[in-house]
């Protein structure tokens, strides 16, 4: 679930043993959710937080040898990069070992809005139902994460809430890693006050909601009209009553002068 970062020799590399091509390269999500993520306090480092709606998808696969839990989310009207929003877990029966994916770490867009915890809590708990006893290999950090001091610790809370432990080497807190960990000592839990599933009658209801509170506000805003023209036309009768009361000030006053001057 975070990048790594290794730089071996040629040799080592001439040595290690050929990378196994993993089956299901090609399955996409085949189950949907939609997700609300609530309305939040806008953030100094990652901006505005509105209300908005995602969708979550997913495919299970199995066979023997391994199995296999793609998860994706979609933003509407927006395109991401093909590695973010993205996450495999991974099962080797042989080995009895669970891996996350994609190499490159889950990569979230848009950030701290939940979707990562929720994600990473989805393929936990799947392999926690199944695959109790299998482990989860230790891993070095990516060191890229740890420059900048908020994203290092964005990062050892994300790893820790879901069980991970996350120790360094040095004092800097540049060499980070985590260590084994057997996937049934895992935390499968997400930030509810950020991000809720919305299910189909659930969203149906918002709908409909939406909808009345609208008529609502369309009849609301006729009798707001209608005042506003009454308004306007006892404004209008007013201004004439004032105009014509005026001409005849200064009719009379006309008339009071030219009796004056012609006595």
């Amino acid at each position: 679930m975070t990048d790594t970062q290794t730089s071996p020799d040629t040799s080592a590399e001439k040595d290690a043993p050929p990378a196994v091509e993993l089956p299901w390269a090609d399955v996409q999500a085949e189950h949907h959710k939609m997700l609300r993520l609530a309305p939040l306090q806008t953030d100094r480092n990652t901006g505005g937080r509105p209300l908005r709606f995602v969708e979550f998808g997913y495919a299970e696969r199995n066979s023997k040898e391994r199995s296999l839990m793609r998860m994706a989310i979609k933003l509407p009207n927006q395109r991401v990069r093909k590695e973010q929003n993205h996450l495999d877990v991974w099962v080797d029966h042989a080995s009895k070992r669970v891996s996350f994916g994609p190499d490159s770490g889950l990569q979230i867009e848009p950030l701290n809005r939940g979707i990562g915890r929720f994600m990473a809590a989805q393929g936990i708990n799947w392999a926690k139902k199944r695959w109790p006893g299998y482990t989860v290999d230790g891993m070095d950090l990516n060191n890229k994460d740890a420059l900048n001091e908020d994203t290092r610790l964005r990062r050892d809370h994300f790893l820790r809430v879901h069980g991970f432990d996350v120790a360094y080497a040095d004092a800097q807190h540049l060499k980070g890693s985590i260590k084994a960990v057997q996937v049934g000592d895992l935390l499968g839990d997400w930030n509810n006050e950020k991000l809720q599933i919305v299910e189909i009658l659930e969203a149906a209801q918002m709908l409909q909601q939406a909808e009345q509170n609208l008529a609502e506000q369309e009849v609301k805003l006729k009798k707001q009209e209608e005042k506003v023209s009454k308004f306007k036309r006892e404004d209008a009768g007013l201004r004439f009553t004032i105009t014509c009361l005026v001409a005849f000030a200064v009719f009379q006053a006309g008339l009071l002068i030219w009796i004056a001057t012609h006595r």
